[in-house]
């Protein structure tokens, strides 16, 4: 974890969570509950969730509350919810990203805000995070767009270095509510145990993440992992539930909640 201007050795992380991921009448998540909670919104650009009626009701309400604007880019999925990999070529993906962040980011500025960072969405988010081909056109695309926005992606992962090669500014990010490998990737969707469902368990990982830099993997070793921003999935069954008790428990143990990127107006 960073350290704040609060004072020295101040351990701070930011809690992100997956917005705006309803679609015309289908609705996911509680977006109003969760905006009280986190200090970072990565909301959907419309691919794999998200309609412009949708984007612009989150971001109004995150811009009211003060809590960043990330744009979740993801591939061209929206039957899928963007979790199935999709075999696009490295240059289309560039357009595809740059194209996401461009609408989200317009979107944000109408209601006196911007897009402040960029996160990778299910399938993309994944496949970034293990094949480097994928993730430098992901970071390419942000650099391209603009060059100041962070890139936040799997805290020890292939979209972390891409953001270094690229010159753009890492986020290592760390889960609260989806098991790890020994490796440090999550574990896949399709296993059993890959998403945690207790909230005292949750939070007390939580709070091992960001006191120590450590996460217990689904074999049961410890691994080390070093992040900047915990997520909360907003889609996950008692998401709110979740995320008020990684907050109380991050808190309570002396952790400062504030977002990476400032939440403020161009």
């Amino acid at each position: 974890m960073s350290s704040a201007p609060g004072g020295v050795g101040e351990l701070v992380v930011d809690l992100n969570s997956d917005l705006g991921e309803g679609f015309g009448r289908w609705t996911l998540g509680d977006d109003d509950a969760m905006l009280e909670l986190v200090t970072s919104a990565n909301v959907a650009c419309g691919f794999h969730a998200g309609d412009p009626s949708i984007l612009r009701r989150v971001c109004a309400q995150a811009a009211e509350r003060g809590v960043a604007i990330g744009a979740q880019v993801g591939y061209r999925d929206l039957a899928g919810f963007g979790r199935r990999h999709i075999d696009v070529d490295p240059a289309e993906l560039v357009d595809e990203v740059i194209y996401q962040i461009g609408a989200l980011d317009g979107i944000a500025r109408v209601e006196g805000s911007r897009v402040t960072y960029v996160k990778p969405h299910g399938a993309l988010y994944n496949d970034a995070a293990s094949n480097p081909a994928t993730a430098d056109a992901v970071a390419e695309a942000i650099a391209l767009y603009d060059r100041t926005l962070p890139l936040v992606g799997l805290a020890g992962s292939e979209l972390v270095a891409a953001a270094t090669r690229s010159g753009l500014t890492p986020v290592a990010e760390a889960f609260a509510d989806r098991a790890y490998t020994p490796e440090g990737l999550l574990v896949s969707r399709r296993l059993e145990g890959a998403v945690l469902h207790d909230p005292e368990t949750i939070a007390a990982r939580c709070v091992r993440l960001a006191t120590s830099g450590t996460v217990e993997a689904i074999t049961g070793s410890t691994i080390s992992v070093a992040a900047q921003s915990i997520c909360v999935h907003g889609d996950t069954p008692g998401a709110v539930a979740i995320a008020e008790a990684v907050r109380v428990a991050l808190v309570g143990a002396g952790v400062t909640i504030a977002p990476f990127a400032t939440p403020t107006a161009a």
